[in-house]
């Protein structure tokens, strides 16, 4: 007991001296621009987006139209489809047409109803987290297709959300060299704001274990600003607009 108060104290100790040197530094800054340290929060009249920009919005076509022009002005693919038949045709030939030996899906019965290993009977077709000894992240890195359903859109932006959970790993859509996500017509919104808004709601108790937001293949540029694509991620995304 002497010994958790005594570190408790040296802890009190520690945060009082370093918030003595973060003060005696500001007020250093603050003599050179001679002007005292501010020390009440500035004011914040107006919080979150203003109305003109939350009343924001585009019919369902111009959503389709601007999520395509955005995406593929990143180096991403889009295709609009109908149905999930139609989904199913595409990715069967987009794997024949690559000679894909390895799929992985999320776990999903949506995904499951597109019956891909029928389609594709000359690839392994894995399913996340349905095998307790498999190594799944391991998979997921060999695999040549991710194919996942897109928990939500926004056009403004290009942008897909989609979430994580033991039925939905990550991996799934961070791995594979070539990523194919669906996308349902009724989840493409105009604005982030519509979709932020699912997870205010919720609270914190209800928040996934990850939300990932995808805008296109991996681009990453070092100090030189020499653009590459595929380092940390897919380098090739199709965006697959359907219903």
């Amino acid at each position: 007991m002497d010994t958790a108060k005594s570190h408790q104290n040296w802890l009190l100790e520690m945060e009082a001296q370093s918030r003595s040197k973060q003060t005696s530094f500001i007020n250093g800054i603050s003599a050179k621009l001679r002007r005292p340290m501010v020390t009440e929060p500035p004011r914040h009249p107006y919080r979150g987006s203003p109305d003109f920009w939350n009343a924001y919005e585009w019919d369902e076509q111009e959503r389709i139209d601007k999520f395509t022009e955005n995406f593929q002005s990143v180096g991403g693919h889009v295709e609009r489809l109908s149905s999930m038949d139609e989904v199913r045709s595409f990715i069967a030939d987009k794997a024949k047409e690559m000679s894909a030996k390895y799929v992985i899906r999320q776990n999903q019965p949506e995904l499951e109803a597109l019956h891909l290993e029928s389609e594709l009977p000359e690839a392994s077709i894995s399913v996340w987290n349905t095998d307790p000894d498999q190594h799944w992240k391991a998979r997921s890195a060999e695999a040549d297709i991710g194919v996942v359903l897109v928990d939500h859109a926004a056009a403004y932006t290009s942008s897909m959300v989609v979430l994580s959970s033991k039925d939905k790993g990550r991996s799934v859509s961070l791995l594979p060299t070539v990523l194919i996500a669906i996308i349902p017509l009724d989840r493409l919104k105009t604005r982030m704001g519509e979709v932020m808004v699912h997870f205010d709601e919720g609270g914190r108790e209800s928040l996934p274990a990850g939300i990932h937001f995808i805008s296109g293949p991996s681009r990453s540029s070092d100090i030189e600003n020499d653009l590459t694509i595929g380092v940390h991620g897919p380098g090739i995304v199709y965006a697959i607009i359907v219903g």
